[in-house]
């Protein structure tokens, strides 16, 4: 991959090298300026070719060096980490809750034993979801809570045994061979990747949506904001959301467009709700009643997309294992408790995702147990199916023109579809293993796509066929939320780098 930044521009332009190492930029994706130039080759570093200057109307060649990199485990992904250390899937598999906040790359190379790595753990596990090393949060609540609290004890210090045998506590070196991935080849190269940088560091856009007018919007993991960037200039511009629960952490998380083109968001810890008006710039806001917004409240996920069907908008409770609907004459809210009990039995349940149908009914994901959920809009009757792969954690999910309910299988890594008629499920294995895919979306075309969390790859599935590409990121991205432009020809795609402050544009050439 080779990437192009113009001095002084928050903007990068990238393409991809062909089969015999040459690569070109599209006239109309660099206007006239001095460029810088980086690439990305794993196992390689480029000797420095010196500022580029490009004008009008007159192709600019530039040839690169490269040598190879001298410690390589610099380059690696998550993916490229869980694949060469030693170890089961479910050993490897608990290593999916970290990379949520940050790479692998300082525990395989930090030196804890397992007692150490016990209280690491313990700390960890007292931050927010939302926390990453730039911008840290503590949970409200404590995080230990019988009756899990003995048996997460235990699960805490097998982990950290586990650990302490895959970094450099007792080597100077790894005693196990560093794996990489192949670079993209064939159509994973007809691409161009356009990276917008974001004004500060801790930003963290989680969800990115494009509206109408192609204004980018996106939710902020860790401020009281919301943000739009303009991609024809580059501008960004912060609204701030109102404070609901003082002294809370701040961030928020789901944001969705209603049928108007107005949107809504969830505010996490905050405890509640918001619409923005983008005619007004204003913002208003619904807070949970009391009896169900305390230290343990997180609501994480809005869904107003089919308000017009009856007047009423989904959402979720993540502290409390609920989902809620609430009324937008009356403001008021509606509990719907699928695993009511689940918790004082030591049962575990995570409500990751809740997306309602053209009909409003709402089907909703469960992280912990591998299942999909379906709620009945008139009746309140609640239905399970289980995921065809065991352990699958399916995590957020998107419904489509036919009403079919796709899903991003976390830990099954593939990408899940139920059709809500029929009743029946369909799986597509990810090509790269441990690509932990978060989020899944269909366009126009048909085709389905999903960005991997641990390997910095966008996937683009034809599921008639099964046959896939994977577009390499030029720099490490942590993806959430993935999001399809379909008034593009061809369409295009838009993600977060949730821990890299910036907006990604991926347009394929064909």
């Amino acid at each position: 991959m080779v990437s192009a930044k113009k001095t002084g521009s928050t903007v990068s332009v990238s393409v991809v090298s062909d089969a015999r190492g040459q690569y070109s930029f599209p006239r109309n994706k660099l206007a006239s300026g001095e460029y810088s130039l980086r690439i990305r080759a794993v196992g390689y570093e480029m000797d420095d070719p010196g500022a580029v200057g490009i004008t009008p109307d007159k192709t600019v060649t530039t040839n690169l060096t490269l040598h190879h990199v001298q410690a390589l485990s610099s380059q690696l992904t998550n993916a490229e980490w869980l694949s060469s250390m030693p170890g089961t899937g479910d050993q490897k598999a608990g290593l999916l809750n970290c990379v949520v906040c940050h790479t692998l790359e300082p525990i395989v190379k930090s030196k804890h034993d397992a007692a150490e790595f016990v209280s690491v753990l313990q700390r960890m596990a007292s931050y927010t979801n939302s926390s990453f090393p730039l911008h840290v949060q503590k949970r409200p609540a404590p995080w230990l809570l019988a009756p899990r609290g003995e048996q997460l004890r235990q699960s805490q210090q097998r982990f950290a045994q586990f650990l302490s045998t895959i970094n450099l506590s007792s080597a100077s070196q790894w005693e196990y061979p560093l794996k990489t991935f192949p670079r993209p080849k064939g159509s994973a190269t007809q691409v161009v990747i356009t990276e917008y940088d974001l004004p500060r560091a801790t930003i963290e856009p989680h969800d990115v949506v494009v509206d109408s007018k192609g204004m980018v919007w996106y939710s902020n993991f860790g401020e009281q904001n919301i943000g739009r960037l303009d991609p024809k200039t580059a501008k960004v511009t912060e609204y701030p959301l109102p404070v609901m629960k003082q002294g809370f952490p701040t961030g928020n998380l789901g944001l969705q467009f209603d049928q108007e083109g107005d949107l809504w968001l969830a505010a996490m810890n905050q405890g509640g709700i918001a619409r923005f008006d983008r005619k007004t710039e204003k913002f208003q806001t619904w807070i949970l009643p009391p009896e169900w917004n305390n230290d343990a409240t997180q609501v994480n996920m809005v869904h107003p997309e089919r308000a017009s069907v009856d007047g009423k908008i989904w959402l979720e409770n993540h502290g409390y294992t609920m989902i809620l609907r609430m009324d937008l004459g009356s403001g008021t809210f509606e509990p719907f408790e699928p695993f009511k009990g689940a918790y004082e039995k030591g049962e575990n349940h995570n409500i990751y995702d809740v997306v309602p149908d053209s009909r409003n009914n709402a089907y909703f994901t469960d992280f912990e147990q591998g299942q999909i959920g379906r709620i009945d809009a008139k009746t309140g009757k609640i239905t399970f199916y289980q995921t065809p792969t065991a352990n699958s954690r399916p995590r957020r999910a998107s419904i489509d023109s036919d009403d079919r309910f796709w899903f991003a299988e976390y830990r099954g890594n593939r990408v899940g579809m139920f059709d809500t008629r029929s009743e029946r499920f369909q799986e597509w294995l990810a090509p790269t293993p441990w690509s932990a895919p978060y989020d899944v979306i269909v366009d126009k075309n048909g085709d389905v796509w999903t960005g991997s969390v641990t390997n910095d790859r966008v996937l683009r599935l034809d599921p008639k066929s099964g046959q896939s590409t994977e577009y390499l990121l030029p720099r490490s991205t942590n993806i959430r939320r993935v999001f399809v432009d379909n008034s593009t020809t061809p369409v295009t795609f838009w993600v977060g780098s949730n821990h890299g402050a910036s907006i990604v544009k991926v347009e394929p050439v064909n």
